[in-house]
């Protein structure tokens, strides 16, 4: 399905092919000078287009770059107020004032800090009893505004973005995935232990991803290293799912030194 996809976005390009788009590649000093240059880039968006809509990541990675935003906004050089904001995924099942939920990390981080509309923020329910019925609202509602202008991803040790975890097969749509061990257990330094990681998230699909308008790609970190050199350097695989971000025409890759390290 993945590939059918793609083959109505970038026709020379398949599964096992080599990428081939311009994407840019901007490395850093280090996780700070990072952070501001995405700030940079997603208030340049924002500037550009008030109305934007983005599509937001969490994690660590992603957190400086919230910082520097909230920064720019109390400086009087932003407004959010006609942003429209779609939240990349959630665990399942967490309430959303858990402290490990990305509701709260984005409540807390960085739409509580800003003047953003309640109503234009789109976060997926990590407790709904009815997870099929929520991804295809969610999916509803990205289309109704428009789709991504702007998503912003990061990517995992094993390459995964958003939780589409590495597979035989990825899917289109957002969906439920069973997260895999490794991703526990990098996600595990967040909780008390291994054992108190959900081990289920819902994800937007990659196809909603790759539809976007432009992708801002952060990493950073040595652990990132050999991530990032197969999302750059390898072959379009469902293994990687980040490599198929080759097959974007607006990629923009943000990453610093460390996570550099292997790439070619």
């Amino acid at each position: 399905m993945l590939e059918r996809y793609l083959s109505g976005v970038r026709k020379n390009i398949q599964p096992g092919d080599k990428g081939g788009n311009d994407m840019q590649l901007i490395i850093e000093k280090n996780y700070q000078e990072m952070s501001k240059k995405a700030a940079e880039l997603v208030a340049s968006q924002i500037t550009f287009d008030p109305a934007s809509v983005l599509g937001l990541a969490t994690g660590s990675t992603p957190l400086g770059m919230y910082n520097e935003l909230v920064k720019i906004f109390n400086k009087g050089e932003i407004d959010f107020s006609e942003v429209i904001t779609f939240n990349l995924d959630e665990y399942y099942k967490i309430s959303p004032d858990n402290k490990n939920s990305y509701h709260y990390y984005m409540m807390n981080n960085f739409f509580n800090k800003i003047n953003i509309k309640g109503a234009n923020i789109n976060l997926l329910d990590g407790m709904t009893d009815k997870p099929q019925q929520e991804c295809k609202n969610y999916d509803r509602e990205i289309k109704r505004a428009g789709g991504i202008d702007l998503q912003i991803l990061g990517i995992g040790p094993n390459g995964h973005i958003g939780f589409n975890e590495p597979g035989d097969k990825l899917c289109v749509e957002t969906h439920l995935v069973d997260l895999t061990e490794e991703t526990i257990k990098a996600n595990s330094r967040f909780f008390a232990n291994c054992k108190k990681v959900p081990k289920r998230a819902i994800t937007v699909g990659m196809a909603t991803i790759l539809k976007a308008e432009k992708i801002l790609l952060l990493a950073s970190g040595k652990k990132k290293a050999r991530a990032v050199k197969k999302a750059v350097n390898g072959y379009v695989d469902t293994k990687i799912p980040a490599s198929f971000l080759q097959t974007h025409p607006h990629l923009t890759m943000v990453i610093d030194e460390e996570a550099a390290l292997l790439l070619d």
